[in-house]
């Protein structure tokens, strides 16, 4: 259970800071940025996340996994 705390706490940070990227002030190209634009980062991300599963690299996954969530989160 208390690896799950951690984890939602993360994720909560990771909304947060998606949030002021995005938001007024906020990081000029993530606020330009649309489901349109985003989509290729997101295929390349999913990509390499099925690359890593392939060749069994569980540390490459989890950080591809990391950058599939970020993409998922910029696109809600």
């Amino acid at each position: 259970m208390k690896n799950a705390e951690s984890a939602g706490k993360r994720f909560t940070r990771l909304v947060e800071i998606l949030d002021v990227l995005r938001g007024e002030g906020g990081c000029p190209w993530d606020r330009e940025q649309d489901v349109k634009s985003i989509t290729n980062y997101f295929l390349e991300e999913v990509y390499e996340a099925v690359d890593a599963i392939s060749t069994g690299d569980a540390k490459s996954l989890a950080e591809e996994l990391g950058d599939v969530l970020m993409e998922v989160v910029f696109l809600a």
